[in-house]
């Protein structure tokens, strides 16, 4: 007999076990490809603050480049966008458009993954000057770190594939 109590344990269990049957594992569990990355991706050096935010973020997620095997290079491209204007022509709002082009380099110089992410944050003028650049700097901080994220998540995809 159904009984509302059950249901979310069924569920559950039905999750599992389609989860098992389509072959996913997890990419840092056994068998996962997230070892293969981890401490061996040297991303180019930095030529811009936006650059050595990406490049943090990407070291805090694969870790710091003890035994690099791998060469990422990549290409950020920001764009700020006017939002929000008033009656008065005064920009209140900006939308910072971001997109990175990165190519994974394996030991022999072949590319093993590559692609290009996008993502966009925002930030508001209404106060003073200091807390508009403030809020810009914050802004660009946010960005680096989101197209990281995507980037290093796009190589974890990858990592499977890769030669151990």
């Amino acid at each position: 007999m159904w009984s509302p109590e059950r249901l979310p344990r069924r569920a559950l269990l039905l999750g599992v076990l389609a989860l098992a049957a389509c072959g996913l594992s997890p990419v840092y569990g056994p068998g996962g490809g997230g070892s293969r990355l981890f401490g061996r991706v040297r991303p180019r050096d930095p030529d811009t603050p936006i650059d050595f935010i990406f490049n943090r973020r990407v070291a805090e997620r694969l870790g710091p480049e003890d035994q690099a095997d791998y060469d990422l290079d990549y290409r950020i491209n920001a764009a700020v966008v006017s939002q929000a204007i008033t009656p008065d022509e005064v920009t209140t709002r900006y939308s910072l458009n971001g997109t990175a082009d990165f190519a994974l380099t394996g030991p022999g110089g072949q590319v093993v993954a590559q692609g290009r992410v996008s993502s966009f944050t925002s930030y508001s003028t209404t106060g003073t000057t200091i807390s508009t650049l403030a809020a810009e700097g914050d802004a660009r901080e946010r960005l680096a770190m989101m197209l990281a994220d995507q980037v290093v998540t796009r190589l974890l995809a990858a990592a499977a594939s890769l030669p151990e």
